[in-house]
C-alpha cells in the first residue's frame, strides 16, 4: 500500500487584483473601527448606569430622610407593620418605582421595609457609616437581591442621629437597560460599517481604473522595470510635473544636459538656463524632432504631454549625424567643384582640339599658358594669404563651387592669416558655413560677388564674409542664429536652421561674438571675431610677409620655386 499522503495545510490566500486586496484591507479596518468604538462605548456604559442608579437611590434616600415626620415618628411610635413609618416609606417606594424604603433606628432595626414580615428585625447590611453621619452609596446583595443602594443618616429637629434611611434600586434593571442599549449600539455599528463599506468599494473602483487593475506585485515589478529600462536606454529621458519642474531625469538626459541630480525639483529655466533647450522641453516651442544645440551637442528633442499636467521629454543626440551631414555637404560641394572642373576642362580641351585641328599652334600653346597660370595663380594666392592648409583647401574648393554657379568668390586685399590656429577643424567649420551661406543668397544676383576677409591681429581672428545678397533684415539679424530658424527649404538629409547657431556657438566657445550687419553696396556682412584663437609660438613681426600682398596677383617665378 502506498503511504497515505500529509493532510494538506489549509492556506489562506488574499486576493491577486488590487481591486479586491483594497476593498478587503478597507473594509477590515471600518469593521475594526466599529467594533472598536462600539466596545468603547460599552465599556464605561456599564459603570455609568451603575453610577446613575446610586445616585438616584441616595437622592430618594436623602428626600426621605429630609422630612422631619419621619424622625418623630422614629421617636413616639413603635415598629410596625401599619405604623405611620411604614406607611410613608411604602409610599414614597412607591412613589419613586424603588425595590426598597427602609427606616432603621440607631441599633439598626428596620421600621419600614417592602415585606412586613421583616419589620422589628435587624437589617442585613452594615449601617454603620450611615448611623455615623456618612451618606453611602455602593452596589450590594440584600434580602430582596442585587440592588444599587444609597443610605444616608436620619436626624431630629435638633440634628441628632436617631436612626438611617436606606433606599435600593434593583441592579437587574440596570442591567436590562444596559442590554436594551447593545442593540441599538450594534445597530449604528452596522450602519457605520455599511457606509464604510461602501465608500470602500467606492475608493477601490477609483483606485482600480487609475491602476488599470494591476497587482501590488505587478506594479512593483514595473517600476523595477522602469527604472532598469529609462537608466538603460541611449535616450534621454526628461520628465516634467504640472508645474514645469523636473520630476524625473535618467542617466543619458544628465550626460546629454550636463546637469546632475541637483536639477530634480527645479524649473527648467533655473537648471538649465534660459534658451531654446530649455523653450523646447518646456513646450514653448512646439513641433516634432526639434533641434536644439546644448554645449557642443547637437539634439533632437520630442515632448508629450501626461494626464496629470506634465510631460515627458525625449533627447536624442544628433552631434556625431550632424557632422555626418557636414561632411556630405562637403562631399557634395567637392563634387560639385570637380564636376565644374571637369566642365571646364573639357571645353577648354575642346578649344584646344580645334586649335590644333586650325594648325594654330602658336595659339594653343598660349591658351595652355594662360589656362596653367590662371588655376595656379588662384591657388597660390590663397595659400600665400591663408598659410593654414585646410583653410587654404576649403577656400579654393569653394572657389571653383562659386565660379560653377555664378559667383565671384575673391579674398579681401587685407587679408592674411598664419599657420598657428588653435582650433583649425572649428574655423573650417565657421568659414565653411558662412561661405556656404553667402553663396546661396548671392547667387542669381546681379554681379553675384562674394569676398572673405581673414585677418590676425595677435592672438585675435578676425573673418568677414560679405555677399551681394537681399541682405538680412534688421528684426531678423539676431532670429539667424537661434536653432531651427531658415529661410532655406529643408534638404533631405538634415535639418535646416542649425549653421549659423553653431558659428555663433563655436565662436562663443573661444570667448568671441558672431554678429550680422549691413555690407557697403548692399547684402550681408558676417564678421567672427576669436580672440583666442592664435598660439604664441610666432612673433607678431613674422605676420608682416602675410599681410604684404604684391601688386600683381599673379606669383613671380621666384615666389613660385619658394613656395615649391
Amino acid at each position: 500500500m502506498s503511504p497515505t499522503p500529509p493532510a494538506r495545510r489549509l492556506r489562506l490566500h488574499l486576493p491577486r487584483r488590487m481591486f479586491a486586496q483594497v476593498l478587503l484591507m478597507q473594509v477590515a479596518i471600518a469593521a475594526g473601527v466599529a467594533v472598536l468604538a462600539t466596545g468603547l462605548f460599552l465599556a464605561p456604559l456599564s459603570d455609568q448606569l451603575d453610577d446613575q442608579a446610586m445616585r438616584r437611590a441616595l437622592s430618594i434616600a436623602q428626600t426621605t430622610a429630609a422630612q422631619p415626620q419621619i424622625a418623630e415618628d422614629l421617636t413616639d411610635t413603635p415598629a410596625t407593620a401599619g405604623g405611620p413609618v411604614q406607611r410613608e416609606a411604602e409610599r414614597i417606594r412607591t412613589a419613586t418605582k424603588a425595590e426598597y424604603v427602609v427606616v432603621m433606628d440607631r441599633r439598626g432595626v428596620r421600621w419600614s421595609h417592602p415585606t412586613p414580615g421583616e419589620i422589628g428585625r435587624l437589617v442585613s447590611t452594615d449601617p454603620g457609616q450611615a448611623l455615623a453621619g456618612h451618606d453611602v452609596m455602593q452596589i450590594d446583595s440584600g434580602t430582596l437581591g442585587r440592588t444599587a443602594r444609597g443610605k444616608v443618616p436620619l436626624r431630629d429637629d435638633e440634628g441628632k442621629i436617631v436612626g438611617a434611611v436606606s433606599v435600593g434600586i434593583a441592579y437587574d434593571s440596570v442591567r436590562a437597560r444596559l442590554l436594551h442599549a447593545i442593540p441599538g449600539l450594534f445597530a449604528y455599528a452596522g450602519g457605520a460599517l455599511a457606509v464604510g463599506a461602501l465608500a470602500a468599494w467606492l475608493i477601490s473602483r477609483r483606485v482600480q481604473r487609475q491602476t488599470r487593475d494591476l497587482a501590488f506585485s505587478d506594479i512593483s515589478a514595473l517600476l523595477a522595470e522602469r527604472e532598469a529600462m529609462l537608466h538603460g536606454i541611449r535616450e534621454g529621458v526628461v520628465a516634467l510635473d504640472r508645474g514645469g519642474r523636473i520630476r524625473l531625469l535618467n542617466d543619458e538626459a544628465r550626460r546629454l544636459l550636463g546637469i546632475g541630480d541637483e536639477a530634480a525639483g527645479r524649473s527648467l529655466d533655473e537648471a538649465l538656463g534660459e534658451g531654446r533647450t530649455a523653450d523646447v522641453l518646456a513646450g514653448r516651442v512646439t513641433g516634432t524632432d526639434l533641434l536644439t544645440v546644448r554645449g557642443q551637442r547637437v539634439l533632437v528633442a520630442n515632448r508629450m504631454p501626461t494626464d496629470d499636467g506634465g510631460a515627458v521629454a525625449t533627447l536624442r543626440d544628433r552631434t556625431e549625424l550632424e557632422q555626418l551631414g557636414r561632411e556630405l555637404d562637403s562631399t557634395r560641394g567637392l563634387i560639385d567643384a570637380l564636376r565644374a572642373q571637369d566642365h571646364e576642362h573639357a571645353n577648354r580641351m575642346h578649344t584646344l582640339l580645334g586649335l590644333l585641328e586650325l594648325e594654330m599652334y602658336d595659339d594653343a600653346v598660349e591658351f595652355v599658358g594662360e589656362v596653367v597660370g590662371d588655376h595656379r595663380a588662384t591657388a597660390e594666392q590663397v595659400a600665400e594669404k591663408i598659410q593654414d592648409p585646410l583653410l587654404a583647401a576649403l577656400l579654393v574648393g569653394k572657389a571653383t563651387v562659386a565660379a560653377e554657379r555664378g559667383v565671384a568668390l575673391s579674398l579681401a586685399d587685407r587679408t592674411g592669416l598664419p599657420d598657428r590656429l588653435i582650433d583649425p577643424r572649428g574655423l573650417v567649420t565657421i568659414v565653411g558655413n558662412l561661405v556656404d551661406n553667402a553663396l546661396d543668397a548671392a547667387a542669381g544676383t546681379p554681379h553675384a560677388r562674394v569676398e572673405v576677409e581673414l585677418r590676425a591681429e595677435g592672438r585675435t581672428a578676425t573673418l568677414r564674409v560679405r555677399d551681394t545678397g537681399p541682405g538680412i533684415p534688421e528684426e531678423q539679424r539676431e532670429l539667424i542664429f537661434t536653432e531651427g530658424w531658415s529661410t532655406k527649404q529643408r534638404p533631405a538629409h538634415r535639418e535646416r536652421g542649425i549653421g549659423l547657431p553653431l558659428v555663433r556657438r563655436l565662436a562663443e566657445r573661444q570667448g568671441g561674438s558672431a554678429t550680422v550687419g549691413e555690407a557697403a553696396g548692399g547684402g550681408a556682412e558676417f564678421t567672427v571675431v576669436l580672440p583666442e584663437a592664435l598660439a604664441e609660438a610666432l612673433a607678431d613681426a613674422e605676420l608682416e610677409p602675410a599681410l604684404t600682398l604684391p601688386s600683381d596677383p599673379r606669383p613671380q617665378p621666384v615666389a613660385e620655386e619658394e613656395s615649391r
